[in-house]
């Protein structure tokens, strides 16, 4: 597993992986039409020059495997990642994370996961993550009023 900058290639990827609509469904999460190339592109042009955050490719075998993204540095840094559907269970994701929290210092970093997302939470409960409150959002892949962990990582 390589964590990298993104290229303007993974890019594409990333909308590729978007389009899967079960991967949608566990993160709780989905633009209102994720097939709106404009729109995407919109949301990772402005991600990729916020200077407020950090954007990372996880490269799996010369494979874009899914990002990772650390927003709010000048706050309380949150962090979220992506990991398409097929790299799934394989520790992609949890070296991805481990890599990108030996190399940045600043706590507490705070991560939202759904609450029937057990992958996501298990990757951050492991790294000492721990549970500081409930959120209700909507949730467009699902069509629902959604419940989110807050997870913490305390200094």
């Amino acid at each position: 597993m390589i964590l990298r900058e993104v290229r303007s290639t993974d890019v594409d990827e990333f909308f590729l992986q978007q389009q899967d609509e079960q991967a949608n469904v566990m993160a709780a999460f989905a633009p209102r039409n994720p097939r709106d190339r404009g729109v995407f592109d919109f949301h990772w042009s402005a991600l990729l020059r916020d200077e407020n955050s950090l954007v990372y490719t996880i490269e799996h075998d010369g494979h874009v495997a899914g990002a990772l993204v650390c927003a709010g540095l000048n706050d309380v840094p949150e962090l979220s990642f992506w990991t398409a559907r097929q790299f799934w269970g394989q520790g992609i994701t949890t070296a991805a994370v481990d890599e990108f929290l030996a190399g940045f210092e600043p706590r507490p970093v705070r991560a939202h996961v759904p609450v029937d997302n057990i992958g996501s939470q298990k990757v951050l409960t492991r790294r000492g993550f721990a549970v500081v409150d409930e959120v209700k959002t909507f949730s467009n892949a699902r069509a629902e009023v959604v419940t989110e962990l807050v997870l913490e990582l305390s200094a």
